[in-house]
């Protein structure tokens, strides 16, 4: 392997997996309870972000005194809301199994990496029948920080004994995915335009590739 990557991780929704608009709904919905209206451009800063820490932060911040202390009720609430909008149906974006085929046959792990706690990457692991896709899977109560920190990256080369970051890529459709990226000092840093940013938002992030979808990584690793 010319490029020396030994590890892809992944981010799921928007990026290996179709993003329908559930996450923001769902979490407007449950922030809606304690009286937090957030606009589409205030959801969008904190697409792929631990969804834990960011209503901890915004209840914090905008909910009224008798809702303060209770961000882990309205976190609740926000699972029950995706329970309901992931009851409709998932689907795997297109290119992405293939995608996962292709780092198989080249020897490359694959780690898919998520700001959801782990029960409701629970939820989209089973809607999609991945539990066996990948060789870890790190979710954002796996680690002490979510996105731009780091250590979701960090956790998943433990886990799968990469132990140099020169040997990772990174793949993911948000600023956070981006910076997360960055901080971790990854090889490849790849951010795609299939999910919640588009290209004039990812392109002021560092970053190493832009590219269209998860169906075009095979391609870019072979030209690398």
């Amino acid at each position: 392997m010319a490029h020396g990557i030994r590890l892809m991780v992944f981010d799921m929704a928007g990026t290996t997996v179709e993003d329908g608009g559930q996450v923001p709904i769902a979490f407007g919905a449950a922030l809606a309870e304690c009286g937090i209206d957030l606009n589409a451009e205030q959801l969008g800063k904190v697409r792929g972000a631990s969804k834990r820490e960011a209503i901890a932060e915004l209840v914090a911040r905008h909910a009224g005194p008798a809702w303060q202390g209770r961000a882990d009720g309205v976190y609740a609430s926000f699972v029950r809301h995706l329970e309901r909008e992931f009851g409709a149906g998932v689907r795997a974006l297109p290119g992405a199994e293939e995608a996962f085929a292709y780092l198989r046959a080249e020897g490359i792990k694959i780690a898919l990496s998520t700001g959801f706690d782990r029960d409701i990457a629970a939820l989209l692991l089973d809607a999609l029948g991945w539990r066996k896709t990948a060789d870890f899977f790190v979710c954002g109560d796996d680690v002490p920080r979510g996105r731009p920190a780091p250590y979701l990256i960090f956790r998943a080369m433990e886990a799968t004994g990469v132990d140099s970051v020169h040997a990772v890529g990174a793949l993911g459709d948000t600023v956070l995915d981006l910076q997360a990226g960055f901080n971790a000092g990854v090889r490849l840093n790849v951010g795609t335009l299939s999910g919640a940013h588009d290209r004039g938002m990812l392109a002021r992030e560092p970053h190493t590739h832009l590219i269209a979808n998860v169906a075009e990584l095979p391609a870019l690793l072979r030209s690398l």
